[in-house]
């Protein structure tokens, strides 16, 4: 009798432990069932400049050469980033050490060793080394439109639809923009009406930075400082920067200089030895200020502008 019962007690908990599997492994089934569901439903179909693409979930290694700003802005590391040879971004490196360079024309080769689960272009014209549907054999291909990536408050808020972040994007510009208004009220009282411009040497070159030019648009036409006449008489900013030459310089009427070139730069040497340049109003009054970290004043971008804007408001308002 002894015996039975406890014959009779195993073979209960076996049928108790059997049931409590089978309800463990249906949960865990309906578990990973929903998180699939979950996963197809925050992928989304997006229009770009090669078509269409699904875009995944949840990405996470992308790729999206010379687009790291916005990346980053975002809170997304890339799983590559751009590079010529042994030059990248510089002014990202701080966020961007120990991420591998991937060449800036993206050889299928090295996208391949990077595994990608999204690829992002600038613009069609970026695809240098195969076919958009070369790439998007690798990973889910997006390519910008021109006009969008051109203008690089679009292209964040591209960016932020891309990667399901509009409203991380929305946020990133709000705050720029409260940046730009304190940096306005800043520069009012330090230097009123006074003229800025922007000058950026590399090898022996001399390029103005036109009214819509980088940082400059923002300055000019956002924070309201004054540009000098040398500036509006410049054509609007085109793909092709045409160099100034010294002489053009002496032309350059600003009261306030900021002078851009990497540390040894000819062009440098050339204007501190010419007698032509130092004529020029901010030379003679020692309102030239060399800039010798470029990186970020000559790329569209949220963080790079705001590092300008930093660097501006710094030098002017001592």
């Amino acid at each position: 009798m002894f015996n039975k019962k406890i014959s009779l007690l195993f073979s209960l908990l076996f049928v108790l432990t059997f049931i409590t599997a089978c309800g463990s492994g249906s949960e865990e089934g309906s578990s990973d069932s929903t998180k699939k569901e979950e996963n197809a439903s925050k992928e989304r179909t997006l229009e770009h400049a090669s078509g269409k693409v699904t875009i995944p979930a949840e990405p996470e290694r992308i790729i999206a050469p010379y687009l790291e700003d916005s990346l980053l802005a975002l809170g997304v590391t890339p799983a590559a980033q751009w590079s010529i040879g042994n030059d990248v971004l510089d002014y990202l490196q701080p966020q961007l050490e120990g991420v591998p360079k991937i060449a800036w024309d993206m050889p299928l080769e090295q996208v391949l060793k990077h595994n990608p689960d999204l690829l992002i272009f600038s613009s069609p014209s970026s695809l240098q080394n195969g076919s958009y549907e070369d790439y998007s054999k690798i990973a889910p291909t997006y390519v910008y439109k021109e006009k969008v990536s051109s203008n690089w408050r679009k292209q964040l808020k591209q960016m932020g639809d891309i990667l399901g972040k509009q409203d991380k994007a929305e946020q990133v510009l709000a705050d720029f923009d409260k940046k730009v208004e304190e940096a306005k009220a800043s520069l009012q009282k330090a230097i009123g009406d006074e003229s800025v411009a922007f000058v950026w040497t590399i090898g022996d070159q001399f390029f103005v930075f036109e009214n819509n030019r980088y940082i400059a648009e923002v300055v000019y036409n956002e924070m309201g400082v004054t540009q000098p006449k040398f500036v509006k008489n410049l054509p609007e900013a085109g793909e092709q920067w045409k160099p100034i030459s010294l002489e053009k310089l002496g032309q350059l009427k600003a009261d306030h200089v900021f002078l851009i070139g990497s540390e040894g730069e000819a062009g440098l040497e050339t204007l501190k030895n010419s007698s032509v340049w130092q004529s020029i109003p901010a030379a003679k009054n020692d309102q030239v200020y060399i800039m010798n970290k470029p990186s970020h004043w000559t790329i569209d971008g949220v963080i790079a502008h705001s590092m300008s804007i930093d660097k501006i408001v710094k030098t002017l308002t001592k």
